[in-house]
């Protein structure tokens, strides 16, 4: 989803990515012309702000991250939430937006409904996007793309595994959530994200997944990518659980000033230029 153009500076050789979710918020810069990645920062907030209290901290990231008083050339803004679901593309109707997602989410009258559409599964991401933050990019910008951040984990993961002949579960973790991409012989099976607060819900969400799919944890293949390793109790646990357990892979050929933690971390961030 585009915004119309307005002021952005088409002769930057900048490009600037944005992720927010209401428990915080990462960017980072591209340098298109040496294709290297000069700014990567995150911010962690200690709760889940309200929207307000959302922007107020975005404003302020805004006016205080020197990395941030450039010119851009693109601009593109991630939403992270729950608030999305797939409609294939042959049933989809826009004048049906807060239908599709009022089965499983929880939206207001006044929330403002949009979607992406992701060719390659031949179906629509219907959406609520953080409008207050989207208002304030294009009065301080103009011209920007904003996404869903399961469009660009669907995208990117169909992909990579566009070849695959096996069944493979990814799980793209964040501090108190993640979003889980299934895939089968090279079709998405399943997206779905969920919230947790410990080990046990983390791996209760995963296990129960493949049950309800029918995957044995013994045969399947997980692959973990985003703010998890090795020595976390997440991994420890779903190694437990599952016997395949590995690490995806962003497979970009950037270089960077400021290295993301893991290869395979910062994956919708990095992945959205």
């Amino acid at each position: 989803m585009a915004q119309p153009n307005k002021n952005l500076n088409k002769l930057s050789d900048l490009e600037l990515s944005i992720q927010i979710s209401l428990s915080g918020l990462s960017f980072c810069i591209l340098q298109k012309e040496f294709q290297t990645i000069s700014a990567l920062k995150h911010f962690n907030f200690n709760k889940k702000l309200p929207p307000l209290e959302l922007l107020d901290y975005f404003k302020n990231i805004f006016n205080t991250e020197t990395a941030l008083q450039e010119s851009f050339s693109n601009i593109c803004v991630i939403h992270d939430n729950e608030l999305s679901t797939l409609v294939p593309k042959p049933l989809f109707e826009e004048g049906s937006l807060a239908d599709y997602l009022k089965f499983n989410s929880k939206i207001l009258k006044s929330d403002f409904i949009t979607h992406d559409d992701i060719v390659l599964n031949d179906s629509v991401n219907v959406y609520v996007p953080y409008i207050n933050i989207n208002n304030f990019i294009y009065e301080k910008f103009g011209s920007f793309t904003f996404k869903h951040i399961s469009t660009v984990l669907i995208e990117e993961i169909l992909l990579i595994e566009k070849n695959t002949n096996t069944t493979k579960v990814y799980l793209n973790v964040n501090k108190n959530h993640f979003e889980i991409v299934i895939i089968e012989k090279g079709q998405l099976l399943l997206y779905n994200t969920f919230e947790y607060t410990t080990k046990e819900d983390f791996i209760y969400y995963v296990l129960f997944t493949a049950e309800q799919l029918k995957l044995n944890p013994e045969t399947l293949n997980l692959v973990l990518i985003g703010d998890i390793n090795k020595e976390d109790d997440l991994y420890q646990i779903a190694y437990k659980y599952i016997r395949n357990v590995g690490f995806g892979s962003r497979n970009d050929t950037y270089k960077y000033n400021e290295k993301p933690k893991y290869d395979y971390s910062d994956f919708t961030l990095i992945k959205s230029f």
